[in-house]
């Protein structure tokens, strides 16, 4: 059922070093991109339909385009801050086959005409940091980077100090700048980020991860997986109450159901499904009636009500509390809200305080009504998507589960 594309050499030894690397065929896509001329390499990515895997799912191309069409000095970052609950894909990346990032990052930055990118890694990540880091400098040795590469590159890898909302791109290059990590307005018609005022391409490691082989192979060959609307494949992780956790590559539009079963090992100690988070935590709960008919693709899941996300699978059996599951979410929101918006900063804080008394059963009708008008506060009033996402959360769970919730009244 899985689909090697990205995670081709995981499982061989010493994968993330340059030696090894070097023997299964990492760097071997340079070739073909050097041969072409830059625009022909954003043609190929846009003829693929590569979409973005750090959650949004845009196409990748426009993306690049609009950092191409600008002159003078641009910059690529790698969006590398992966700390949402359930998702723990690109960190596999990042310590078992580094180098294809770097061969990623070399073809992008020549696609788009820049010389100089940067990792920005969440700072929990040292030792995946640590990797990465050891791969760059023998990259440098292999001159593969630097002056004396056929294209110069260089990388630096900057260690974030542990705000989730520093994943949002604007946020990341706010930080990045060396101030605090507030997400900026978006612009009014399309444009790329900006990075010290010049123009600035902002793309998920596995985004970047999954350029060598379209380069190498052409967009056919990546749309031959996949769905129309959703090709190629994901890094998909699954946790929670599963007998195999863990990050397989699948095909986007498998199966949930197939996946959780045959990947995930089945529902741990035979217990009955009861729910699942379908791409990490801030993408709104689906019960298991719903997981039947679900498939792992952009499309799909939006139908049925929800996100795919990053792909970070939560599975929850049916001893699971949904009350004090959605507590342990809206704890998350409450802590890593920027507080730079009012309806986010004050929101997130009163939607976990009333969470407390459903946990300990001494809530009122009127604490699930303020609930739920908080929740339609949040959605739509903000810079950035944060308080969306945290109130999205909130309306799946009342939605598919508020008998829970209306047990815990006094």
């Amino acid at each position: 059922m899985q689909t090697k594309i990205v995670s081709k050499n995981f499982e061989i030894p010493l994968s993330h070093t340059i030696d090894v690397a070097l023997k299964n065929g990492r760097y071997s896509s340079l070739e073909a991109t050097f041969s072409k001329k830059p625009q022909e390499i954003i043609d190929i990515i846009k003829q693929s339909n590569l979409r973005g895997k750090g959650g949004g799912g845009a196409p990748a191309g426009g993306k690049w385009q609009l950092a191409s069409d600008y002159e003078g000095t641009k910059y690529l970052v790698v969006n590398a801050d992966e700390s949402e609950p359930g998702t723990f894909k690109d960190r596999r990346i990042l310590s078992l086959d580094p180098h294809l990032l770097i061969e990623g990052i070399i073809a992008t930055c020549y696609a788009i005409g820049s010389h100089t990118s940067y990792i920005y890694v969440r700072g929990e990540y040292e030792e995946f940091s640590d990797i990465t880091q050891s791969a760059i400098d023998e990259a440098y040795e292999k001159n593969f980077l630097g002056s004396n590469a056929k294209y110069r590159v260089d990388i630096t890898i900057h260690r974030g100090a542990g705000a989730y909302i520093c994943g949002e791109k604007s946020a990341l290059l706010e930080s990045l700048e060396g101030k605090r990590g507030h997400p900026r307005l978006k612009p009014k018609s399309p444009e790329p980020e900006f990075y010290f005022g010049e123009p600035t391409l902002v793309n998920n490691v596995e985004t970047i991860a999954s350029v060598p082989f379209i380069i190498k192979n052409g967009a056919d060959a990546y749309r031959a997986y996949g769905t129309e609307q959703s090709p190629g494949t994901l890094l998909f992780a699954i946790s929670g109450n599963v007998n195999t956790p863990g990050v397989y590559e699948a095909e986007f539009g498998v199966s949930m159901m197939e996946y959780i079963n045959k990947l995930g090992g089945g529902v741990k100690n035979g217990k009955k499904l009861k729910a699942v988070i379908p791409g990490g935590a801030s993408t709104p709960i689906i019960p298991a009636d719903m997981v039947e008919s679900a498939r792992l693709d952009y499309e799909s899941l939006r139908g049925l009500g929800s996100s795919l996300g990053t792909g970070g699978m939560i599975v929850l059996d049916e001893d699971a509390s949904m009350v004090k599951a959605l507590k342990n979410l809206l704890r998350f929101y409450h802590h890593e809200s920027c507080g730079q918006c009012t309806p986010c900063r004050e929101g997130t804080s009163w939607v976990d305080k009333i969470m407390n008394k459903f946990v300990e059963k001494r809530a009122t009708k009127e604490d699930l009504q303020i609930l739920k008008s908080v929740s339609k506060t949040m959605n739509g009033k903000t810079i950035c998507v944060f308080a969306p996402a945290a109130s999205g959360v909130i309306d799946g769970f009342l939605k598919h589960f508020e008998s829970e919730f209306l047990e815990c009244i006094k």
